[in-house]
């Protein structure tokens, strides 16, 4: 086969603790060692610092600089992402994340993680998110191929999107090999000192606070944690705190204090640093993860392949990706969450075997298989005629 060439557009490459970012990065890196045949070009804007931990043999081209903000966003994908398209005579353009542009000198694949703004209308914003929207919902349309996270996921786009859903790919995403039960673990000490983790064996959460979360969820459960379980057990929630005050976020600290949950038990760690995340999932006893919405959900699969037993809500994505591999409760469910954590602490036996489970069940994502799925995209998007 005549070797292609893809340009990926490189708009999340220096944000590694963002989903997008940590996407692009992990997939250009498979694809790099599973395929020398073809050329990578990845597409940075020139407002952004020199771009790290770009793989060997990848071309770099810097647009002109633009402006950090939506509108120099828009401008990037619309305008200069195309021209530095045309400009490297690539044969693919890739677009890692819902932000397509409406006409492309190359086939077209875009990665639609989720389509969360159409799905809960409160994320869609004011008047220019709402534009930007339809902007790259229209613009979806000009893909040869979507590729999505999770069959739930493709299920979602179909049904949102005006595309056809044979074209909508799901590939799913994997952990890093860095989330191990051992691999990493001389770490785990000065990252639990770092973040002046409890010495008790503690619950764990990390993520978002916004209102799909459902962080009520997860304090409501704990509180039956703390009345029946005969030993402290902490609960420690990571994550950037946002502006309590927007209503997409609950107010969490003042529901907490609503609930009567001691102050001694909540550890709010804050923003956590991405290569500490590892040692932090191995040094919990559980991780619990309430979200009712997720294109994906990739922190319960680092939990798993950590080797920490993790309860989650059954909804279609999580049910589709963990098998038996983690505690799924009636979503939304606070008793039964609290339930499913009290098992799991009090129960040795289903603890190992939920332990086992997820880590084996872990075993099947890999990031190789990931790039194997997509350049196999990439090859489908070269053949597609209109």
């Amino acid at each position: 086969m005549i070797p292609m060439h893809i340009a990926i557009n490189g708009w999340f490459w220096n944000q590694p603790d963002t989903g997008s970012g940590q996407y692009v990065r992990e997939l250009l890196r498979a694809l790099r060692q599973i395929d020398k045949a073809n050329d990578y070009t990845l597409v940075i804007p020139g407002h952004k610092n020199t771009p790290d931990n770009v793989p060997d043999g990848v071309n770099i081209i810097t647009t002109g600089s633009s402006p950090d903000s939506k509108p120099g966003k828009v401008w990037f994908e619309q305008q200069q992402f195309p021209a530095a398209v045309r400009r490297s005579n690539a044969d693919i353009a890739h677009v890692p994340y819902w932000g397509p542009p409406l006409s492309s000198p190359a086939k077209l694949v875009t990665s639609v993680l989720d389509v969360i703004p159409l799905l809960y209308p409160e994320y869609s914003g004011g008047i220019m998110t709402r534009l930007y929207t339809s902007m790259v919902k229209a613009a979806a349309q000009g893909s040869a191929y979507v590729i999505t996270l999770s069959e739930a996921s493709k299920t979602d786009v179909a049904a949102q999107l005006p595309f056809p859903p044979e074209r909508v790919i799901p590939i799913h995403l994997a952990p890093k090999e860095a989330y191990h039960p051992k691999m990493g673990a001389e770490r785990d000490p000065d990252v639990a000192k770092k973040y002046n983790l409890p010495e008790d064996p503690f619950i764990f959460y990390i993520g978002g606070f916004d209102a799909r979360k459902q962080l009520d969820q997860l304090f409501a459960a704990y509180t039956y944690v703390v009345q029946a379980h005969g030993e402290y057990t902490p609960l420690v929630i990571a994550g950037r705190e946002p502006d309590w005050t927007n209503p997409l976020f609950p107010d969490m600290r003042t529901y907490a204090d609503s609930l009567d949950i001691p102050e001694e038990n909540l550890f709010w760690i804050g923003y956590v640093d991405e290569e500490d995340k590892p040692s932090l999932y191995r040094l919990a006893e559980l991780f619990v993860y309430p979200s009712a919405y997720e294109g994906f959900g990739l922190p319960i699969l680092e939990a798993m392949a950590s080797g920490t037993p993790t309860v989650a809500n059954n909804i279609p994505v999580f049910d589709e990706i963990v098998g038996d591999g983690a505690f799924l409760i009636e979503a939304g469910s606070a008793t039964k969450m609290g339930g499913a954590m009290l098992a799991l602490l009090e129960q040795k036996d289903l603890y190992d075997s939920m332990r086992n489970n997820g880590a084996a069940r872990a075993t099947n994502f890999t990031w190789r298989k990931t790039a194997r799925e997509t350049l196999d995209v990439y090859k489908k998007a070269l053949a597609y005629t209109d």
